[in-house]
C-alpha cells in the first residue's frame, strides 16, 4: 500500500490550522476577559531565543501552504509577514486554508518521488517529496503549531489537548 501524499498533507494541514484558529479565538477572548492587552500574548515567547506567538503562526502557515505547493509543482504563495493582531493572524490562517482547498489528490500524484529543492536560512535541501513532507514540512509545521499553543498555555489561557486537537 502506498501513502497518498494529498491525504497525508492537505487535510492534515487544514484541520490543524482550523484548530489553531480556535486556539487563537480562545486566547483573544481570554485577553479581553482578563483585561490583558492582546499584544502581550502576540509578542510572548517561551524563551528569549525563540520566536514570539505571531511568528510561530506565520511559520506554521508557511509550511502548510508551502508543502502542497512544492509537491504539486506550483509556486508557493508569498505572504508579507506583517500580522500585528489576532484578526490579522486569523486572516492569514483563513487565506492558507483557502489555498489548501485548491488542491486535489490528482495534483499531488507521483509527488512522493518528485525532487524538492528549497533553501531554509543558509541551508539548501534537495530531497524526494515523501522525505520532504514527512521529515521536514510536517515536523516543522507541528513544532510551530504546538509552540503557539504552548505560548498561550504558558500565559494562562485555559486551553486543553481537546482544543489543540480540534475536538472542542
Amino acid at each position: 500500500m502506498t501513502i497518498s501524499m494529498y491525504e497525508a498533507s492537505v487535510p492534515v494541514f487544514s484541520t490543524r490550522l482550523k484548530a489553531l484558529s480556535n486556539v487563537l479565538n480562545i486566547a483573544e477572548q481570554n485577553a479581553l476577559d482578563r483585561k490583558i492587552d492582546p499584544q502581550v500574548f502576540l509578542t510572548s515567547r517561551l524563551a528569549p531565543d525563540m520566536y514570539a506567538l505571531t511568528r510561530q503562526v506565520q511559520i506554521a502557515t508557511d509550511h502548510a501552504k508551502g508543502a502542497p505547493s512544492r509537491l504539486a509543482g506550483r509556486e508557493v504563495p508569498k505572504y508579507e509577514d506583517n500580522e500585528a493582531s489576532f484578526a490579522d493572524l486569523q486572516a492569514r490562517i483563513a487565506k492558507t486554508v483557502d489555498h489548501l482547498a485548491t488542491f486535489s489528490a490528482a495534483d499531488m500524484d507521483g509527488s512522493d518521488n518528485r525532487t524538492i529543492e528549497l533553501k531554509l536560512g543558509q541551508r539548501e535541501f534537495s530531497m524526494a517529496g515523501m522525505q520532504y513532507l514527512l521529515h521536514l514540512a510536517m515536523p516543522n509545521f507541528y513544532f510551530h503549531v504546538t509552540t503557539a499553543y504552548d505560548i498561550l498555555r504558558h500565559n494562562g489561557v485555559p486551553l486543553s489537548k481537546a482544543i489543540f486537537m480540534g475536538s472542542r
